[in-house]
């Protein structure tokens, strides 16, 4: 949904670590994390992403044999089982023999998922089970020579496979030392994921299933298909996919599927529909019997961006009347004929999702309350804030919410979609989301940039406040996904967080390029202009560290403009640098020099352009109103 073009740019200060970008501490720069219930975190278990809900280190430890028992229950998921063979491979493990049941050998690593077995190694090792654990959640337990995971369910097994991927270490032989931990763990909200919900170019398919991939290792269970580029989402609703088209779909849902991630079909009719029409009712269920045939179990019908004031058919306001009221009844009556006719017809769908057309407030309106009132009560609502894009929400707010629509509210929140304003890319962390507000919700889809790959840095952050808001730190997430994308490679990692840094702005995240913006205030406070050199000089050379060694390349393609201008702006900031030093001693002849050739570096950073999916050729913007006033600052002596 970003539906309307709204220059954002408001929202809560964030107050910023000030960390010179030359020589972050640790791998992810951040503070040891705490868990949940105050335990103290280990490394280990501290960049863990999401953060669990509880962890508690042990002081022992196990190691990584060459071969490596498996001991799974009966109806263990089968994801979960796999994921856990790679990892234990990736760890070093040369071969991992599956069984049923087996007593531990000595000196063999024994590792056991779901059943009995599982169930009994945790007690042993002083962690509590999966009882009373809410769905998706679980436990895991690495200590004494044993591993133990279950789940409260398939999806919560697979997440404990997961946790345990992040635990192991990366080794190419046996004998790798693994830190004992105890982990419990669950979702703070049932639905957590990515709404392919922008204008512009669309995902490639070939991205849209690497995002499940993504979705899965953070532990997000949802991904809402409804790209603006499939006309028969809206254009052409009635009608059905050609076999080509179709075949794609049903990829993405089997990737999904394997993932553990809910495919979402998202059909949107309002354009053209009547919805007095019973062939209209009959053109949609039957739509969605198509996408059910191929797996789809999910399915969403967004009434956004469309007129209430204007029936399609004349027998709409025959039947209604005018007004906000009468659309909201017209909606109602049109998605419970879905519900009724098809949702409920065909058991294992999940509950159906719809976005009305006021989705972005919380006033009380006739249409609200005809909404309210008559729509079936179990109908997930989507609303994304009090604003299109909301600078800040409270847990009160999601509350009036669902007291307001009178139904489950699954928020569609609009970051870091950058379709309103392309010439940026949106690279801060999720902010101004209060703890409490997963809670009160049925569930968070957060609305990416029409880059996917550059999308993944702050949906990482997503993922980790849908799962745990409590413990959530968006700086900390922050760091955490820069040394995830960037493969745990610290120059890597330094250099994708000088480039964040100058595209961090957003109406969430108001300040720019804050850790530069600290450089430079501490050097016009009389710091060290070598300092500030060594700064703009990882920031120049940050493009091409990236292009050279971030693991994901299409974040690099994705990003090729935004890197061509960081680099151009950090070398006429370094030339700015240059000149303040050369006016401060006296030395007009360089000062001269610089000030007739600053101009041209400046004409060059501002060339780089973004091609929309119309052609249309959009200047990109980086570290705007910081690298800028900094430039012309130094040329006009101030």
């Amino acid at each position: 949904m970003h539906r309307t073009r709204t220059a954002a740019a408001t929202g809560l200060a964030v107050t910023l670590a000030v960390i010179p970008l030359a020589g972050m501490a640790g791998p992810s720069g951040a503070a040891p994390a705490r868990a949940a219930d105050g335990a103290r975190a280990r490394p280990a278990t501290a960049t863990l992403s999401p953060a669990p809900q509880s962890v508690h280190d042990r002081s022992d430890h196990l190691t990584v044999t060459g071969t490596v028992t498996l001991v799974a229950g009966p109806k263990t998921d089968a994801a979960a089982l796999a994921l856990v063979t790679k990892s234990l491979k990736a760890a070093g493990a040369q071969h991992v023999v599956r069984t049923g049941r087996v007593a531990p050998q000595a000196g063999r690593l024994t590792v056991y998922v779901d059943g009995p077995g599982a169930a009994r190694t945790l007690t042993a090792l002083g962690a509590r089970g999966t009882a009373g654990l809410p769905a998706e959640g679980y436990a895991l337990a690495v200590a004494r020579g044993r591993i133990a995971l279950a789940g409260k369910d398939a999806t919560g097994t697979y997440y404990a496979a997961q946790t345990l991927s992040h635990l192991l270490p990366h080794r190419t032989r046996p004998g790798a030392r693994v830190p004992g931990a105890v982990v419990r763990d669950w979702p703070a909200t049932p639905l957590r994921g990515v709404i392919e919900g922008f204008y512009g170019t669309p995902w490639s398919h070939a991205a849209r299933l690497d995002q499940l991939d993504f979705a899965a290792r953070h532990k997000m269970n949802i991904y809402v298909y409804s790209p603006k580029d499939d006309a028969y989402l809206r254009e052409k609703w009635r009608d059905r996919y050609p076999a080509d088209q179709l075949a794609r779909i049903k990829e993405l849902v089997d990737r999904a599927r394997a993932r553990h991630v809910e495919f979402t079909y998202a059909l949107s009719p309002g354009l053209s529909v009547c919805y007095s029409s019973a062939a209209d009712v009959k053109a949609l269920t039957a739509k969605f019997a198509t996408l059910w045939d191929i797996g789809v179990r999910t399915f969403a019908v967004p009434l956004d961006d469309i007129s209430y004031t204007k029936w399609n058919c004349a027998a709409d306001k025959e039947k209604f009347g005018t007004g906000g009221a009468a659309a909201g009844t017209a909606q109602a009556q049109l998605l419970n004929q879905v519900n009724r006719e098809f949702i409920a017809r065909h058991p294992g769908a999940r509950p159906l999702q719809m976005v009305p057309t006021e989705y972005y407030d919380l006033k009380a309106t006739p249409y609200k309350a005809a909404l309210a009132a008559k729509l079936d009560a179990d109908v997930l609502v989507e609303w994304t804030g009090v604003g299109i894009i909301a600078p800040t929400m409270t847990a009160g707010q999601a509350q009036q919410a669902r007291e307001l629509f009178g139904h489950p509210i699954l928020l569609w929140d609009n970051y870091p979609v950058n379709d309103y304003v392309s010439k940026r890319l949106m690279l801060g962390p999720y902010n101004g989301r209060a703890p409490g507000v997963p809670g009160r919700l049925a569930g968070i889809t957060a609305n990416p940039m029409i880059q996917p790959s550059a999308s993944k840095l702050a949906l990482a952050t997503v993922a980790d406040y849908a799962w745990n808001d409590r413990a959530y730190d968006a700086r900390d997430s922050w760091s955490t996904a820069i040394e995830e994308l960037a493969g745990g490679d610290a120059r890597t990692a330094r250099a994708l967080r000088a480039f964040a840094d100058v595209n961090y702005t957003s109406a969430i995240n108001p300040r720019q390029a804050p850790e530069l913006s600290a450089a430079l205030d501490r050097f016009r406070k009389g710091g060290d202009a070598r300092r500030l050199d060594a700064v703009l000089h990882d920031l120049q050379d940050a493009p091409g560290v990236l292009r050279d060694r971030l693991p994901d390349r299409a974040f690099a393609r994705e990003a090729a403009p935004w890197l061509d201008a960081t680099r151009a702006w950090a070398v006429a900031a370094r030339d700015a640098l240059r000149l303040i030093v050369a006016d401060r001693s006296g030395d007009a002849a360089t000062a001269r020099q610089l000030r007739a050739r600053i101009p041209e570096l400046v004409t060059k950073a501002k060339s780089y352009v973004y091609v929309d999916l119309k052609g249309k050729r959009i200047p990109v913007v980086v570290g705007d109103g910081v690298l800028d006033t900094f430039v012309a600052d130094a040329v006009a002596g101030r």
